[in-house]
């Protein structure tokens, strides 16, 4: 991908903040074998683990430790890249990397390491944000997902859909180039057939990678009722802790509070809104706005509705909700009330919870779960992570191809190439083959220094 190597050397520690046993300084660029030689006073092997000795440049000893080599390109840069492993005091090895800027390194920038192995072409846009999103994994499942990832399962299926694209543009151009000219083309009903089924192929890999976005960022829930369901409670029972003021008198809640909780590994972002009815005061509908205004960017709408009467506020949550990906239905104050004596249930999965005995709370903790799973069916090569800029760029690639099929269906065939181009340049903003250079700039500089 990129023609130019690096004319300069970079270094940085690697490893975790703090101290530990083992610490690495990397370094990558034209003259890292040659620095990671005078610092460790040995001569380097490929890919071989040598102890060294680390020095200063009167000859006084640093730490010893090991240091490695492994020439590009067949090294995770695609550059020469060298490797000090000592001990893991930061003081020492803030001190390794200013020896290594002494002798012509400087120090790198963050996500520097990755942004040049994408440069070089050892991995696309979406294998190095994996990286990131590996390192960061809160759980076992998001760790698998983003290694999935890494090992190129979301790109290879965003490559796939770019060469249907590709072809398909060949034969829109084709049409309208040498519309006299015996040449062989899909003709327009073979073009929307195929375009069809890319549709449908997008649309499958947009609900995978929603579900991708969820392993890796949590779930966005938002907690709505009418006043006095016992929304607040029920947060303060996921929370574990009284986050939010509990009163009898409806209407206490007024604002929007926020609070991230775990829940067997699932990162979920709680909203508590204010009760959904009619009238109110000035602040209550003002919360009542904000809470609609939360609603918008929600992933699931968490229903509480008071379990003595589960039908009082249902139709107003029906309509406020309408627009949620996910809604889950709640009946709060379950242990006011026998459940032989419920009628008329909201939905017949509806979760039964006391917020003030803890009664039910297991089974919300499993439907949260499998909310955040999707109901999107796993991919062969199994779940991935995704971003919500890669999920942008889906959004994007599926809107132009449908445009392109509606233009198709009228046979104006220059607004459908154009529209075929629009969505091939977004597929390859995701992948990174057509990113501007102040977007790749944004990503890295996320990415921790040494990676």
């Amino acid at each position: 991908m990129n023609d130019r190597p690096a004319s300069d050397t970079i270094a940085a520690i690697a490893t975790a903040p703090g101290a530990g046993g083992v610490g690495i300084v990397r370094l990558s660029g034209p003259h890292a074998l040659a620095i990671a030689e005078t610092v460790g006073t040995r001569v380097l092997a490929p890919r071989r683990a040598l102890r060294a000795v680390f020095t200063e440049a009167n000859g006084e000893a640093i730490d010893d430790g090991i240091v490695l080599a492994f020439p590009g390109p067949h090294s995770f840069t695609g550059e020469d890249v060298a490797e000090l492993q000592a001990h893991g005091s930061p003081v020492l090895l803030r001190r390794l990397v200013e020896r290594c800027c002494e002798l012509g390194a400087r120090t790198a920038r963050p996500g520097e390491f990755s942004k040049r192995a994408f440069l070089n072409g050892k991995l696309d846009l979406v294998q190095a944000e994996a990286i990131a999103d590996l390192i960061a994994a809160a759980d076992l499942r998001a760790a698998r997902a983003a290694r999935r990832s890494l090992e190129g399962v979301f790109s290879q299926r965003i490559e796939a859909i770019a060469a249907t694209l590709l072809r398909l543009r060949v034969h829109v151009e084709a049409a309208i180039d040498f519309v006299d000219e015996p040449i062989e083309t899909l003709g327009i009903a073979g073009v929307r057939h195929d375009l069809e089924a890319l549709c449908d192929g997008l649309g499958r890999l947009l609900a995978e990678a929603e579900r991708g976005r969820r392993l890796r960022d949590g779930l966005h829930a938002v907690l709505l009722g009418p006043p006095n369901a016992g929304k607040s409670s029920l947060l303060n029972a996921l929370a574990g802790d009284a986050r939010a003021i509990v009163a009898d008198v409806p209407g206490t809640t007024r604002d929007v509070l926020r609070e991230t909780v775990r829940i067997d590994g699932l990162e979920l972002e709680l909203s508590d809104t204010a009760g959904l009815r009619e009238g109110g005061d000035m602040i209550e509908r003002e919360g009542m706005r904000r809470a609609h205004a939360e609603l918008r960017r929600a992933d699931v709408a968490l229903l509480v509705l008071d379990a003595r009467d589960p039908q009082a506020g249902r139709a107003e949550l029906e309509a406020a909700s309408a627009g949620v990906p996910s809604r889950l239905w709640i009946l709060n104050k379950a242990d006011l009330l026998d459940p032989a004596e419920a009628t008329h249930l909201p939905e017949p999965d509806a979760v039964w919870v006391s917020a003030l005995t803890g009664s039910g709370l297991d089974e919300l903790h499993a439907a949260l779960r499998r909310l955040a799973a999707g109901a999107a069916p796993e991919s062969a090569d199994g779940e991935f992570s995704a971003r919500a800029r890669q999920i942008d760029g889906l959004r994007a690639t599926l809107d132009h191809a449908r445009s392109a099929a509606s233009e198709l269906a009228v046979e104006r065939m220059e607004l459908a190439a154009e529209e075929l181009r629009l969505a091939h340049v977004a597929l390859g903003r995701i992948t990174g083959q057509t990113s501007a250079d102040d977007l790749l700039g944004h990503i890295f500089s996320s990415f921790c220094i040494g990676k």
